[in-house]
């Protein structure tokens, strides 16, 4: 069983993560150059309200000008991740797993799918039904409409098969701040949140817990607490 470490960073400014995500990931591709034994991390945060737009999307699917994200207290960056735009903010579970997918896999396509199938699973615990639409990585739900919603967004790097990045999935957050993007450059579908769909409040820590216990089970791998 594969040996995973964890550690909660809490509610974290976006640049100051990505900074850590990159030392980690740096610090495993050096080890790898070396042949040494590489250990791989998982790491869940919440950010203070931020726009991300990945390296091959479009900021015209960002709707804000400088002065407006100001006054939406909305910080914006583009990164090196895969996928277009996207929110962040309280409320919303952020997931970072730091892999080297030579201790798992090596198709980033199949880690994609692991990662949809993980929030699948915890929907499940709330009677909700996830769902994958083809050519939209994600977790999308279906109302009775048959209207599509993104629950979950993703978008990953990786450098000599270590990840970084990961993915949102919107719990009990300000859904107002998607109104000031094109999510993931999609016009014709919507976004939406757990709490939304339960129409009741939902335990953040709860989703914490199911989340990590999914994340075992289809990684196949055991969680442990990261000791500095």
């Amino acid at each position: 069983m594969k040996t995973v470490f964890f550690k909660n960073l809490g509610l974290i400014d976006f640049k100051d993560a990505w900074d850590i995500q990159e030392s980690i990931l740096d610090s495993i591709v050096a080890d790898k150059k070396q042949k040494k034994t590489t250990k791989n991390y998982l790491l869940f945060c919440q950010h203070p309200h931020v726009y991300t737009l990945g390296k091959s999307g479009n900021k015209e699917n960002l709707l804000l000008n400088k002065k407006e994200l100001g006054s939406n207290d909305a910080q914006f960056y583009k990164i090196n991740r895969g996928g277009d735009i996207t929110y962040h903010g309280p409320g919303q579970l952020v997931v970072y797993p730091i892999f080297d997918l030579d201790n798992f896999f090596t198709d980033i396509h199949r880690y994609l799918r692991y990662l949809e199938d993980v929030v699948i699973g915890v929907l499940k615990n709330y009677s909700i039904t996830g769902l994958r639409l083809d050519g939209s990585t994600g977790v999308w739900l279906k109302n009775k409409n048959f209207d599509f919603k993104k629950i979950c967004a993703m978008g990953v790097r990786a450098s000599r098969w270590v990840t970084m990045h990961g993915l949102a999935f919107n719990v009990d957050v300000n859904m107002d701040y998607f109104n000031n993007i094109i999510p993931c450059g999609i016009k014709d579908r919507g976004v939406t949140s757990l709490s939304l769909e339960t129409e009741e409040p939902v335990i953040f820590s709860e989703v914490e817990d199911l989340f990590k216990l999914y994340f075992e089970r289809v990684f196949e791998c055991t969680i442990v607490n990261l000791v500095e």
